[in-house]
């Protein structure tokens, strides 16, 4: 496996564990309620931008692997797009670099 692969993957695992153990911390204080945690993040400006700036890339994101996808026919690298919404975008672009990279046989 190359270096880069490797980078992208650690990316991809760091960009898992590390935000979820916020998200966890939070969770832990404010108890078990996702809709609660929703209005935490809108509350002020500034997290709200914060929120829809990541929703935004999200979604580019999701657009830019289905249309790789298509092309490239690289089925397991549609794995990155729950990998964006249900972890985070700081998993889901360096997921799909990983998987994108891959040599083809």
């Amino acid at each position: 496996m190359s270096v880069l692969r490797i980078l992208y993957l650690g990316l991809a695992v760091w960009g898992a564990i590390h935000p979820m153990s916020w998200f966890v911390a939070w969770f832990d204080e404010n108890g078990y309620d996702v809709w609660a945690m929703v209005d935490a993040w809108h509350v002020n400006a500034a997290t709200s931008g914060l929120v829809w700036d990541l929703t935004i890339a999200a979604i580019a994101l999701t657009l830019w692997i289905i249309a790789e996808t298509w092309v490239r026919r690289n089925w397991l690298a549609l794995i990155a797009i729950p990998a964006t919404f249900c972890i985070g975008v700081s998993c889901g672009p360096p997921l799909y670099l990983f998987l994108r990279t891959r040599p083809v046989t």
